[in-house]
């Protein structure tokens, strides 16, 4: 099948490319394994389409919250200066996020007592007042107000200060848990890595099936090398150097064009 929706689709068409079943490929199918899931994480790593901006919810419910309040110790750690020596503790502040989450944005406000909020906030009064004067709208004057009070809003009611590292899987909350109520959700805007499993045209990618082929030929390669000058029957020789030389120049290439081509650019911080 020219365009595989699963992964040995994916692997059947790598070993035809590579001139199966014509020539026997001499890589074990647990070799081939291991080389797809290089494939597909190096793709969710640098590739636009490896990953997808989504908007998580959790529920923090009492037991949950009484253990983020009181500050349950996870890690401890004793220095010496001098004579004296100093006790380091860690709370247990955090939330433990699915592992296919790549990066937190922001954790969205807890409450509702912002100031441009709620049913009474500026923008419903505005219009409440003066939706019926139509054309007495000033609108700059509108814009300039609920700027000012968003300003002010972000000074009283700061964003929720949040700490994630994506080898733990850990999103630390910096605020005061004793002021949340119990079941209060909480929303993160966050990152997550693309699963093949649930989007199968992942493993139809133009670039995936070339890289994937590629790093079997590699494998190809190594596994020959050693057979390197092995006259077999009939006078032929294996030459595994040559198969392996020709995979790493097509990795350092599909390489260069996922970088240039397919990453998604840095942008500049401004601010």
């Amino acid at each position: 099948m020219s365009k595989p929706s699963t992964r040995q689709e994916l692997i059947d068409y790598s070993l035809r490319r590579l001139g199966y079943p014509v020539l026997e490929i001499n890589v074990d199918d647990d070799q081939i394994d291991d080389l797809v899931d290089d494939a597909i994480q190096h793709f969710q790593d640098y590739h636009f389409d490896g990953i997808q901006r989504v908007y998580l919810k959790h529920k923090i419910t009492a037991a949950e919250k009484e253990i983020l309040k009181t500050g349950i110790t996870t890690t401890t750690a004793t220095s010496s200066v001098g004579v004296t020596s100093v006790d380091w503790t860690e709370g247990q502040n955090f939330l433990q996020l699915p592992d296919h989450v790549l990066g937190v944005e922001k954790v969205f406000k807890m409450d509702n007592s912002t100031i441009s909020s709620g049913l009474f906030n500026i923008k419903y009064q505005i219009f409440l007042n003066d939706l019926y004067y139509y054309g007495a709208l000033d609108l700059l004057n509108y814009a300039m107000t609920k700027t000012y009070l968003e300003d002010l809003s972000r000074i009283i009611s700061p964003d929720v200060q949040i700490r994630f590292n994506k080898k733990q899987s850990r999103l630390y909350l910096d605020v005061d848990f004793a002021s949340m109520s119990d079941d209060q959700f909480i929303v993160l805007d966050c990152y997550r890595l693309v699963d093949p499993a649930d989007a199968s045209k992942v493993y139809n990618d133009w670039w995936l099936k070339k890289y994937t082929t590629a790093l079997i030929k590699r494998q190809w390669g190594q596994n020959l090398i050693k057979f390197q000058g092995v006259m077999l029957p009939g006078g032929v020789s294996l030459n595994g150097r040559q198969i392996y030389d020709d995979a790493v120049r097509e990795i350092e290439e599909l390489d260069r064009e996922l970088r240039e081509t397919y990453e998604t650019p840095p942008l500049d911080l401004i601010g």
